[in-house]
């Protein structure tokens, strides 16, 4: 079954190429994105959409996520917003309500969650254990993980469970818990941070996981500058998540990550992408993530809206965009590719397509898996012209129309 998505507007395809058309249509079979060009030129498909002059843009790939979780912090939200500064015990409040709430409520608020995140044009998502923090619930939060979200990331090195000795906790992490969660994640992640894991531990908990065949990230400089994107770059990590807090050397190491990698072709080695939380830095009052200037030192970026009980309670890829224009120094595009290819990227997602069966996701290009968002406005700049407004009309995740 092929469809043909006409009479486009503007065409922002995130591909390496970085192409914008105008008057462009897109042919999606089956799973794949099989055409794309001037509507003018499109062939002959089993059904067509008229996109009536809006834009078409990549669905968003939100790279950090933490949707299995039970139980409300609005409490500490609203002692945050009076004044007291963030820190990270909250996760122990979740921690009690997600233990406490069966299999069946957990699954479904997490899949209420992602067809929230869907709703509004994210097509492809990872999402973290870390709200069990021993061997039963992490198991068990992994094994509901992997039937909801498209990568799942293990985070039993989220917070060291109160009453329990750090180093021994951190043990557990290496071994049992590992172990049992294993069948059921792609990566492991770390806090390394002030109040939660120290760089000895996270280090750890990484090799640990590496050893164990996960790929790796990291939370990193998110309260101060710390130890976290040093240890990223170093151990090879995917992505170090946060980066609030960063030295001229932090920046220096990412970009130097990036040294073998060729971005216009999209050959080479990839190094560590820095990935932006906006939506987190406004709900703890962090500064905002220096994307600018990691960009200009040749970073690659990722946007991603780190859904979470207590300090970033919204799955809104587009608020993470509008705020990287309006207060990060990010262009239209530089945003969007940001909240697609760099969430791609981050997830190594970014390469694929039909000769080797892995399609890749967060760019529009023959052969890629047919994630798209239908803008109801005529090009992706109204994602920051016109803030807030819901404008995501139409979506196609893996050539399915979900919305």
């Amino acid at each position: 079954m092929s469809t043909l998505i006409t009479n486009i507007a503007e065409l922002m395809t995130q591909d390496l190429e970085h192409r914008v058309l105008r008057d462009a249509a897109v042919v999606v079979e089956g799973e794949r994105i099989s055409w794309i060009g001037a509507a003018a030129d499109a062939p002959a498909a089993d059904d067509a959409v008229d996109a009536g002059g809006r834009a078409v843009i990549p669905g968003w790939v939100d790279s950090h996520t933490h949707l299995l979780f039970a139980g409300d912090r609005t409490a500490e939200f609203e002692a945050r917003m009076a004044g007291e500064s963030y820190s990270a015990g909250g996760i122990a409040v979740t921690m009690n309500a997600t233990r406490a709430t069966s299999d069946f409520d957990l699954t479904r608020l997490a899949l209420s969650r992602v067809d929230e995140a869907v709703s509004q044009g994210t097509t492809y998502l990872e999402t973290k254990t870390g709200y069990g923090l021993d061997v039963e619930h992490e198991t068990r939060s992994a094994r509901i993980a992997s039937t909801v979200a498209d990568q799942v990331t293990y985070l039993g090195a989220h917070l060291v469970p109160a009453g329990q000795d750090a180093d021994e906790y951190t043990d557990l992490v290496c071994g049992p818990m590992l172990a049992a969660v294993r069948p059921y994640v792609q990566w492991a992640d770390v806090f390394c941070e002030e109040g939660a894991f120290t760089a000895e531990q996270s280090r750890r908990v990484l090799l640990a996981c590496r050893d164990a065949g996960l790929g790796l990230r990291v939370h990193g400089n998110q309260l101060g500058e710390g130890p976290g994107v040093q240890l990223a770059v170093e151990l090879g990590a995917a992505s170090v998540d946060h980066v609030n807090y960063l030295a001229d050397k932090d920046v220096d190491a990412l970009a130097g990550s990036w040294s073998g990698w060729h971005a216009a072709s999209g050959t080479g080695a990839t190094g560590t992408v820095a990935a932006c939380l906006p939506a987190c830095d406004l709900s703890t009052r962090q500064p905002l993530a220096p994307a600018r200037a990691l960009l200009d030192a040749g970073v690659q970026v990722a946007l991603a809206s780190n859904c979470n009980p207590g300090t970033s309670y919204t799955s809104s890829m587009a608020y993470c965009v509008t705020t990287a224009v309006l207060q990060m120094g990010l262009s239209v595009h530089e945003a969007v590719r940001a909240a697609t290819y760099g969430g791609a990227l981050a997830l190594h997602k970014d390469k694929g397509n039909d000769a080797d069966g892995e399609r890749a996701v967060g760019s529009i290009a023959v052969g890629h898996r047919a994630d798209l968002q239908l803008l109801n406005a005529p090009s992706a700049t109204h994602l920051a012209y016109r803030p807030g407004m819901p404008l995501t009309y139409a979506v196609w995740r893996a050539g399915t129309r979900a919305r």
